[in-house]
């Protein structure tokens, strides 16, 4: 008797250990499914983050580069412009070279005027005085022919240009000539340096309007050039 209830107990105990081996061997089977598919997630999230952060890199390119492109078309219309008003300007300043009137000099002090009396004159005084250093630019104070370009007495050196039917203008007392008779010269173009040659009691330049080549012609140099859009 004592024998089968040893082999019952011992039919029970392995019964037992098997069914503890069984879940056991469950529950590892378990743990090892699911790390597998932890780590097979853990690729597939990697990836989609890879993935994301391409597509940000390629729309910030593509806006970089659209940025680009537009800064470009802004400053080749910027340079566009530019060249226009550019060429808007020289035109308009050849324009005023043929029809607009300047001072026939710069950075002058006014001296005599128009019609002065004084010791220096046989008559009233026949231009007006533009006070400057010796050597100072003399310009053309409109377009015209060269009709005088040398001594002239009283005058020194000195020079007539014609602007057209009765209209002349004289600039005197020149240290230098830069111009010949006959030629054509432009509204502000240099034809000589002033200086204190002839009849003068310093350096100066002598300037007058005149209705002919002549002495005894002369208008009123100031309110003329005034009433042609300069104001000395």
């Amino acid at each position: 008797m004592r024998k089968i209830s040893t082999m019952k107990n011992r039919t029970l105990k392995s019964v037992t250990g098997g069914r503890v081996a069984v879940v056991t061997g469950g529950l590892v089977a378990a743990i090892a499914l699911g790390s597998t598919a932890a780590m097979a997630a853990a690729p597939a999230q990697h990836d989609a983050t890879s993935a994301s952060s391409v597509v940000q890199a390629v729309q910030k390119q593509a806006a970089s580069q659209k940025a680009a492109a537009a800064k470009k078309a802004a400053d080749a219309k910027a340079v566009a412009e530019a060249k226009k008003a550019n060429e808007a300007k020289k035109a308009a300043e050849a324009k005023a070279r043929v029809n607009g009137w300047v001072t026939p000099t710069t950075h002058y002090v006014l001296g005599a005027g128009y019609a002065q009396a004084g010791p220096h004159w046989i008559h009233k005084h026949s231009g007006q005085d533009f006070v400057v250093p010796s050597g100072s630019t003399v310009r053309a104070a409109h377009t015209g022919t060269v009709v005088t370009a040398g001594w002239g007495g009283a005058y020194g050196n000195n020079i007539v240009i014609k602007h057209g039917s009765h209209l002349y203008t004289q600039y005197g007392h020149l240290s230098k000539i830069e111009v010949h008779l006959g030629e054509k010269v432009a509204t502000g173009e240099e034809i000589g340096k002033s200086g204190s040659t002839g009849n003068s009691t310093g350096p100066h330049l002598h300037f007058e309007v005149r209705t002919t080549p002549y002495y005894g012609s002369s208008v009123e140099p100031l309110h003329f050039l005034k009433t042609h859009g300069v104001n000395p």
